[in-house]
C-alpha cells in the first residue's frame, strides 16, 4: 500500500493518548486528511471533550455517535440468546462491541468518500483481528491502516516522549507508570497490564469501578424479576425498558451487590495467554436469568443442542467472525429457538452472588401433573420398565458378548 495513494482516513478515535498519538502521526506519515468517529457505547465517560481534542487536532469531519441501544438490542441481545460464555466463562464484552464499531467506521467511510479507516489496537492483541476482519467483511477492498505494526512507537515510554516533542496533550496519571489498559461499554469494564500481567498479582480492590466488593456490599439481599419475551429481556421489577436501559438497570443492581468480578487467564487468538480482570454485573445476572427462563420454555432437544453449539459460537465472537457466514448460521438457530422462551424469573442478589428464586411462563414446558410425587393420572409409571430394558439392549448384549 503506497503512503501516497492514501487522501482520507477514518480513525476510531477515544481521545486518549494512543489515538491521539495516531491522528499526528497518520498525518506526518501518510499527510492524509483524518475523520474521527467515537462510539458512544456506554463506556461512562462524557464525550463532548473527545470533539474539542479532535477540533483542536484540526480534524473537521467529527462523528460522536450514540450507539447504546443498537449495541444491547443487534449485538449484546443476540448473544446472550445463545448463554455465550467464551471457554466457560467470559461473557465476551469486549469482543461484541468490535463488529458494531467496524460495521459504523465502514459506513462512515463510504459516506466521507475515505480511501482508508484506522485503529489503536496492537499488534499483540485480539481488536486488530476483530476490526480489520469487520472491515474486510463489509468493505472488502478498503485500506487498513494499523499504526502499532507499523511505527516504532513500541512503548508507553516511546508514546508520551513522541507526544511531548509534539505537544500533544496527555492524560493525567500517564506521565509515569503505565496505567491499567481499560475496555468500557455497557456490557463491562475489562483491565488489563501494570500489576495484572502477573497471572499470581492480585487485582488492586481501588482499580474496580463497577462494582463494590462482595465484602462491602449490603448485608440484605435483594429479590428481583426480570421478564423475557423471546429469549429478550424486556422489563425490571414490572418496568419495561429499553435494550440499554434494561442492561444499566441489571448494572446498577449489580454492581451494589458486588455481582459480576471475574479474573481469567485466557487463550488469545494470536496464540498468546492473557491475564484479565473484568466487571460484568448486569450480563451476569442477565445470563443466569435467561438460563433460568430456557430451563422451562426450551425443550431437552433444542436446550441441549444450543448448549453444544455455544462454544463454537462464542469463539467465533471471540476471534472476530461475527459477520461471517457460520456465525449467522448459528444466529438463526439459535433464534429460532426462542421463539418460546417468554416468562418471568425472580432472582436474589448477595454479596457477590445471583441465585434463582423461581421462574414462570404462559409458554412453560413444566407440567405439575406429571411430575408431582402426589398420585396422578397422566403417567403411567410401569412404563418406565420397558423404556428401560430397550435402553440397556446394547449394554446388555455387550456385556454377554464379553461373558
Amino acid at each position: 500500500m503506497s503512503k501516497h495513494s492514501i487522501k482520507k482516513v477514518v480513525l476510531a478515535y477515544s481521545g486518549g493518548l494512543d489515538t491521539s498519538v495516531i491522528l499526528h502521526w497518520l498525518r506526518e506519515e501518510y499527510a492524509c486528511e483524518i475523520v474521527t468517529f467515537t462510539a458512544d457505547l456506554g463506556q461512562g465517560e462524557e464525550l463532548s471533550p473527545v470533539r474539542e481534542k479532535a477540533k483542536a487536532l484540526g480534524v473537521k469531519e467529527i462523528f460522536i455517535e450514540d450507539l447504546r441501544e443498537e449495541f444491547v438490542r443487534d449485538f449484546v441481545f443476540p448473544m446472550f440468546r445463545a448463554n455465550t460464555l467464551y471457554e466457560g466463562r467470559y461473557l465476551l464484552g469486549t469482543s461484541i462491541a468490535r463488529p458494531l464499531i467496524a460495521k459504523r467506521q465502514i459506513e462512515i467511510a463510504r459516506a466521507t468518500k475515505a480511501d482508508a479507516v484506522s485503529h489503536g489496537a496492537t499488534g499483540k492483541g485480539n481488536d486488530q483481528v476483530r476490526f480489520e476482519l469487520g472491515y474486510y467483511a463489509l468493505m472488502p477492498d478498503i485500506k487498513i491502516i494499523a499504526p502499532w505494526r507499523e511505527w516504532s512507537l513500541n512503548s508507553r515510554t516511546k508514546l508520551i516522549e513522541y507526544a511531548k516533542a509534539r505537544q500533544i496533550a496527555i492524560p493525567e496519571g500517564k506521565q509515569g507508570e503505565p496505567p491499567y489498559s481499560m475496555d468500557a461499554n455497557l456490557l463491562h469494564i475489562s483491565y488489563e497490564g501494570k500489576v495484572l500481567e502477573d497471572p499470581w498479582a492480585r487485582a488492586p480492590e481501588e482499580m474496580f469501578r463497577l462494582t463494590v466488593s462482595p465484602e462491602k456490599a449490603p448485608d440484605k439481599a435483594e429479590e428481583i424479576e426480570i421478564e423475557f419475551e423471546h429469549g429478550d429481556a424486556v422489563a425490571v421489577n414490572g418496568k419495561k425498558l429499553s435494550p440499554a436501559n434494561l442492561l444499566a438497570e441489571l448494572n446498577r443492581l449489580g454492581g451494589k451487590h458486588g455481582v459480576g468480578r471475574l479474573d481469567l487467564v485466557e487463550n488469545r487468538y494470536v496464540g498468546m495467554k492473557s491475564r484479565g480482570v473484568y466487571e460484568t454485573p448486569g450480563g451476569t445476572i442477565l445470563l443466569e436469568a435467561h438460563r433460568a427462563i430456557e430451563s422451562i420454555t426450551l425443550d431437552r432437544g433444542a436446550g441441549h443442542l444450543k448448549d453444544e453449539m455455544m462454544p463454537r459460537y462464542a469463539e467465533l465472537i471471540y476471534f472476530g467472525y461475527w459477520w461471517s457466514p457460520e456465525r449467522k448460521m448459528l444466529q438463526a438457530a439459535i433464534d429460532l429457538s426462542q421463539e418460546n422462551v417468554s416468562g418471568t424469573v425472580a432472582l436474589k442478589l448477595y454479596k457477590g452472588s445471583v441465585s434463582v428464586l423461581g421462574r414462570k411462563s404462559p409458554k412453560s414446558l413444566y407440567r405439575m401433573d406429571y411430575v408431582t410425587f402426589e398420585e396422578d393420572e397422566v403417567y403411567n409409571q410401569r412404563d418406565a420398565e420397558g423404556f428401560i430394558k430397550l435402553n440397556a439392549l446394547r449394554l446388555r448384549l455387550g456385556a454377554a458378548a464379553r461373558k
